[in-house]
C-alpha cells in the first residue's frame, strides 16, 4: 500500500468518525428535545421537500433505505397524524404519502432545532473552514 493510499484511508476513517459523532449528537438531540428519532425526522424532511407528496418507492430512494424501513416509519407517522397516504388516481397499486398540516407544522419546528444543533456540532469551524471543507467534499465526489 502506498503512502498516498494510506493517507486516503486515514481520511476515510476520520470522515466516518466525524459523521458518526455528528449523527449520534443529532439522534440524542432529537430524542431528548423533541421526543422523536432521526429516521422520523429524515422521512418528514424528504416529504417537506416534496410538498405534493411522493410514492413510497420514491421516498425509499430519496432516503436510501428499503421500502420496508420507509414503510415502518411512515406507519408510525401516519398513526401520529403527521403523514397521510392517498391512493393514486391511475394505479391502485401506487400509494402517495405526504405531510399533513400538523406534520408540516411539527417538521418546521423540528427543522429549526435541527439546524441549530448542526450549527452547535460544527461550532469549532469558522465560515472560511465550512466553505473550504464544502468545496473539498464537492471535489471528492466528482468522478
Amino acid at each position: 500500500m502506498s503512502e498516498s493510499s494510506k493517507r486516503r484511508l486515514k481520511l476515510w476513517i476520520r470522515m466516518l468518525a466525524v459523521t458518526r459523532s455528528a449523527e449520534s449528537n443529532l439522534r440524542e438531540f432529537l430524542r431528548l428535545t423533541h421526543d422523536t428519532t432521526l429516521p422520523r425526522f429524515d422521512v418528514m424532511a424528504a416529504l417537506y421537500r416534496r410538498r405534493e407528496g411522493c410514492t413510497m418507492s420514491e421516498l425509499s430512494r430519496l432516503l436510501l433505505v428499503s421500502n420496508g424501513n420507509a414503510t415502518t416509519v411512515v406507519d408510525r407517522l401516519e398513526k401520529d397524524g403527521l403523514v397521510a397516504r392517498r391512493p393514486s388516481d391511475t394505479d391502485r397499486r401506487t400509494v402517495y404519502v405526504g405531510l399533513t398540516p400538523e406534520g408540516l407544522a411539527q417538521f418546521e419546528t423540528l427543522a429549526v432545532g435541527h439546524e441549530a444543533e448542526v450549527a452547535r456540532v460544527f461550532e469549532g469551524l469558522d465560515d472560511a473552514d465550512v466553505d473550504t471543507l464544502t468545496e473539498i467534499l464537492k471535489k471528492a465526489m466528482k468522478r
